[in-house]
């Protein structure tokens, strides 16, 4: 059993322990190796299905409280294939229904570096099962370890509600309307070319998560391609610095955690590249470790 203090996703566990090396996992196909292979505390070797429709499964033989999930990618000339063209997603419930990937989305994947670790929150999420799938066919699943994680968590630091926000252009609510801690009104931009919207956080902060909330109407796939930069430069408008994440979509009037692994930045910008886009956010959190 694995017992360990850790600080990841800005929240700080009292005490946590791995459960995943005590479930039984299982996976659509086998190319290489077993779905085992990503719960055995080791990311030497990966899961690998075959080209189809691919969850790989984790039966944690009890309902369990989620805190956390950890994922290893492969390291080798292929590990972009966990970023999918579609929505690469955590779910965790008690269903076995489609294979358990109807169960509630934790957290979508935007991407993993190679041989990189990211860590998505899923607080307090229940269920028996935890699932990895990149929806579509024709698609390859590689994990080289799977980590799921319970605990005691502490405070966490968040910084929305000390920042000062801006957009590119407003329709409707103004910037702020993302940062009130309420998600019952949503921002909304014209319709424009690469709208954007950014949180000026006063002070060079280190960013662990962002966690956006998705309008919930017909219009909730406007989001879709939009990213996540953080950084310190304005040049255009805040939309050249590094990226966190991409989103390739969030469900209608649904929070999707996106890990940023300490990235270090005055300024958070979420963007749409392209023309003819309008951007809406409903909620934008921000949690880190405080100040750089």
């Amino acid at each position: 059993m694995h017992h360990k203090l850790i600080i990841s996703s800005c929240l700080e566990y009292l005490f946590i322990k791995n459960i995943a090396i005590k479930g039984k996992a299982v996976q659509s196909s086998i190319c290489y190796l077993k779905a085992q292979i990503a719960i055995d505390d080791s990311d030497f070797y990966c899961t690998h299905t075959e080209t189809k429709t691919n969850p790989w499964r984790l039966d944690m033989t009890a309902l369990q409280i989620i805190q956390e999930v950890i994922i290893t990618n492969r390291m080798d000339c292929c590990f972009e294939q966990i970023n999918g063209s579609e929505i690469s997603e955590i779910r965790i419930g008690n269903s076995l229904e489609n294979f358990g990937n109807n169960n509630p989305i934790c957290a979508v994947i935007a991407s993993i570096p190679a041989g990189a670790s990211y860590s998505y929150l899923c607080p307090d999420m229940e269920g028996r099962y935890v699932n990895i799938v990149i929806p579509g066919d024709d698609k390859f699943l590689t994990l080289c370890e799977v980590e799921v994680y319970w605990g005691f968590p502490a405070p966490r630091s968040e910084f929305f509600c000390e920042g000062k926000a801006e957009q590119s252009s407003t329709l409707r609510y103004e910037a702020n309307t993302a940062i009130d801690d309420n998600d019952f009104h949503c921002t909304h931009t014209e319709t424009e070319t690469n709208p954007w919207w950014r949180l000026d956080m006063t002070d060079l902060q280190i960013i662990q998560e962002v966690i956006i909330t998705n309008r919930m109407d017909s219009c909730f796939e406007q989001i879709n391609g939009a990213e996540i930069r953080i950084g310190n430069s304005l040049e255009n408008n805040g939309n050249n610095n590094p990226i966190c994440a991409k989103i390739s979509g969030i469900p209608a009037g649904q929070s999707v955690s996106y890990s940023c692994g300490g990235m270090k930045g005055h300024y958070l910008n979420v963007v749409i590249p392209g023309y003819s886009k309008n951007l809406t956010l409903c909620e934008v959190r921000v949690y880190g470790n405080g100040t750089s």
